[in-house]
């Protein structure tokens, strides 16, 4: 993922106190943090689906999406299929190498760099631009859903997987 773009998230104070406990009771955490990551990349594929942010809010429409049908960042479905993760004994990042990831996640303005214009194709037609911005359409972080799995998650591979008559 060096080339791609990375989110940490801070704030999900509680979560990260849990998985501290869980690693310093159990020791080596690898496949806790294996777990974790499989479910952030399904739950982050999930968004291109849906079209919303972390947090719930959809992302604006893309142009191409509006004028030729299907969905905002899955032309090619390249970016979403490309979501992976890094494990550890120590944590699990999740992201993606894709060169074009973070003007989606963050966001930002394109100009040329070595032409007076940007020249690109948006279905059968040809555009011409000085600059284009690209509004942000968020797709890694953690929502109140990924935490909610995460300590599942945790409890889980701590204590073994819920029977039905579990109380815990």
């Amino acid at each position: 993922m060096a080339d791609g773009v990375r989110v940490e998230v801070s704030g999900a104070d509680e979560v990260s106190a849990a998985l501290g406990r869980v690693a310093a009771q159990a020791g080596a955490a690898r496949g806790l943090y294996d777990n974790i990551g499989l479910s952030l990349v399904t739950s982050t594929q999930h968004r291109f689906e849906t079209g919303t942010a972390p947090g719930g809010s959809p992302w604006p429409p893309s142009i191409r999406a509006m004028l030729q049908g299907g969905k905002t960042l899955i032309d090619s479905a390249r970016l979403m299929q490309s979501m992976t993760f890094e494990a550890s004994d120590a944590g699990v990042a999740v992201g993606t190498n894709v060169l074009y990831a973070a003007i989606h996640q963050q966001g930002g303005t394109i100009r040329p760099v070595s032409k007076p214009k940007l020249t690109f194709r948006i279905g059968k037609q040809w555009i011409s631009a000085l600059e284009v911005t690209i509004p942000a359409r968020p797709f890694l972080g953690l929502d109140d859903d990924d935490a909610r799995e995460i300590e599942a998650l945790a409890d889980d591979w701590l204590l073994g997987p819920r029977g039905a008559g579990d109380a815990h």
